[in-house]
């Protein structure tokens, strides 16, 4: 029998509609609503032929009291999803199975608006703008990506394998990590950015004997928080309707390559947690454990904790774990020179502690800090219209709390270095204004070039780079869309370092880098000098070089197993891992998920070793290959 996840709904079609009026000058007001929590599924593990349906389901949801219900889709009908649950090497199916009707409304109005537009993207309503009529008429098709999981190919959610009401998605993991918060997701191609925006989001938790023993905070006192930004469209009088409302601003109005508008990332005015906009959340005076995942579209959240006077609260909170489990020690967030923000990038997964015994009574509030403003204050120029993200309302007693914050955390940790036999790869993130990228960002696979001396430079897909020993290499590019041949295939259980170099510096664009299957470690970031590269001709004019007087320290809390990686303009990133576990064909990409359906995603093959032996060539760039740079 099928264990089926029932709707949990605010509101159904047909309920009652009412809201509480909003403010006088149309503003909701902050902290609000209590902060829910999703419903926990602990799949049953007797036999792993029975797998557990998590249904995708229309839902309505009052993201505020000051708003009507707001139609959305919600795994199980709940949006957050239900917060799976399962124990290290618990192999476990799930049927995600697409129960949203043909015909449904699709929840999303999306536009794009001229840059000249005085309704920017973090203003509430179209500003008169005609809704994006192709998206209106999207069906309902659904895949998902459980983001983080080690499992074959044929269950990772590969975007083309999208499913239309009454198909279901029937993969098995295998769950065999350590530790861990993966987080799940729609991931259906071209379109993942609107999906997901309409709910299509929940956590997944592995636990193990190693996190046991830490007797880390748990039942009530562990929450997950899956924050995202959200805008919402408005009435013709200047209202709130409650209707999700994806806006975005064109900086080209056409693309002469592509005859299409290009327009940047989704940025929204509201800051929902487990899908409520600002709530609060009644805590104890004692130890709390708390999920957090960034689920925005593209949104870096700076993140503060500040108290009453808007002043941040040092020495209570405590990072634990990153993206690929617990770290090897607790790294405090003070918020100093040192940390002074927790910044977390989209689909970026952070472990916290806060110790809220000595706050008995008090308000903190977790708020966005863009970059230069005081904690608690609008930031326009940084897209941070509105600073609230939650409030935490501290018991006025104190509790009988035992735990004790250990001085380490993962004792099976090890770090990665250089002295491991691994392959490179080079990856190039380029300019959006590049040749022939039709105005996006786009992901190049580099080979290097054995006789570079014949090549003339500036030539399209060259790149040259100078080594900190002043060692030139040339490398063409072999790739750039994603339909381009396949350029990775890896041999499963090798190591394997990836380089990202980000040539987006003017202006200067974070690119939030994951790749599926395999956890990794970040070696480092070099800044580069990159003036060099021509974005007319597409390729450097000179040497692009490393700038050993600007070093990038690697933050602590960085230096744990990851699986999303911020490439920062003007740096290369090298990121180490171990792809193992698994078979088949997966994917890397940017995370912002317009970046993502706009071309910045790549496929990837991992088989045995052995076979690979047998390969002839067609393009394959295999284990060891020419793809990196630097040692």
């Amino acid at each position: 029998m099928t264990d089926i996840i029932e709707r949990i709904t605010d509101g159904l079609a047909g309920a009652a509609r009412d809201a509480a009026p909003a403010a006088a000058d149309g503003e909701l007001t902050p902290y609000a609503a209590p902060l829910t929590v999703p419903p926990v599924l602990r799949p049953d593990s007797t036999d792993v032929l029975r797998e557990t349906e998590i249904a995708l389901r229309p839902t309505w949801v009052r993201l505020h009291p000051q708003l009507p219900p707001t139609l959305m889709w919600g795994y199980g009908g709940s949006v957050p999803g239900p917060t799976v649950e399962v124990r290290r090497g618990q192999r476990v199916r799930i049927a995600w199975t697409n129960r949203i009707p043909k015909g449904s409304e699709y929840p999303v109005t999306a536009v794009e608006v001229p840059a000249a537009n005085p309704n920017p993207s973090t203003e509430p309503g179209r500003g008169g703008v005609p809704p994006i009529a192709d998206v209106a008429a999207l069906p309902a098709w659904t895949v998902t990506h459980l983001h983080g999981a080690q499992t074959g190919g044929g269950n990772d959610g590969w975007a083309d394998n999208a499913v239309g009401y009454g198909d279901a998605q029937l993969s098995e993991y295998p769950n065999d990590h350590q530790a861990v918060q993966w987080w799940y997701h729609d991931h259906a191609m071209n379109v993942t950015r609107w999906n997901v925006h309409t709910g299509l989001y929940g956590t997944y938790l592995v636990r193990d004997d190693e996190e046991d023993a830490l007797q880390l905070p748990s039942g009530k006192r562990e929450i997950p928080l899956l924050i995202a930004d959200r805008n919402l469209d408005t009435d013709e009088d200047g209202a709130l309707n409650g209707r999700l409302l994806h806006k975005t601003v064109i900086v080209q109005e056409k693309n002469p390559e592509t005859g299409k508008p290009v327009s940047v990332p989704f940025a929204g005015p509201y800051t929902t947690v487990n899908g409520r906009i600002w709530p609060y959340a009644e805590v104890d005076a004692a130890w709390h454990r708390f999920r957090l995942v960034n689920a925005s579209n593209a949104r870096i959240y700076d993140l503060v904790l500040i108290d009453e006077d808007d002043n941040p609260v040092p020495g209570v909170l405590h990072q634990i774990g990153s993206d690929g489990g617990l770290l090897p020690r607790p790294v405090p967030v003070d918020f100093d020179e040192a940390l002074p923000t927790l910044t977390v990038a989209p689909a970026e997964r952070m472990d916290l502690l806060i110790d809220f015994r000595a706050l008995a009574g008090r308000r903190l509030r977790l708020v966005n800090k863009g970059a230069g403003q005081a904690p608690g204050v609008p930031d326009p120029a940084n897209n941070v219209r509105y600073p609230h993200v939650m409030e935490f309302r501290v018991g006025e007693c104190g509790t009988d709390d035992p735990f004790e914050l250990p001085e380490v955390l993962s004792g099976s940790f090890r770090r990665l270095t250089h002295d491991i036999e691994h392959g490179h790869r080079l990856i190039v993130l380029t300019p959006p204004a590049t040749k022939g990228g039709g105005g996006h960002p786009e992901i190049w696979e580099m080979t290097e070039v054995e006789d570079a001396e014949q090549v003339e430079l500036p030539a399209d897909g060259v790149i040259q780079l100078m080594s900190s020993e002043g060692a030139l290499k040339t490398y063409r590019r072999t790739s750039r869309t994603f339909n381009d041949g396949l350029g990775f295939t890896v041999a499963e259980g090798s190591y394997e370092q990836w380089s990202f170099l980000n040539l987006a510096v003017n202006p200067p664009v974070v690119h939030p880098m994951h790749i599926h299957l395999a956890d990794f470690q970040i070696l480092g970031r070099d800044t580069y000098d990159v003036s060099g590269f021509d974005v007319t001709a597409g390729g450097t004019r000179a040497p692009l070089a490393p700038d050993p007087a600007t070093p990038v320290p690697l933050p602590p809390n960085e230096r744990g197993y990851k699986d999303v990686f911020r490439a920062l303009p003007g740096q290369m990133l090298r990121v180490m891992g171990r792809f193992d576990g698994a078979y088949g064909r997966f994917m890397y990409h940017c995370h912002l998920l317009e970046h993502e359906d706009m071309g910045m995603m790549r496929p990837f093959v991992v088989m045995p070793a052995e076979a690979m032996k047998f390969d002839h060539g067609a393009g394959h760039g295999g284990h060891g290959g020419h793809g990196g740079h630097g040692g």
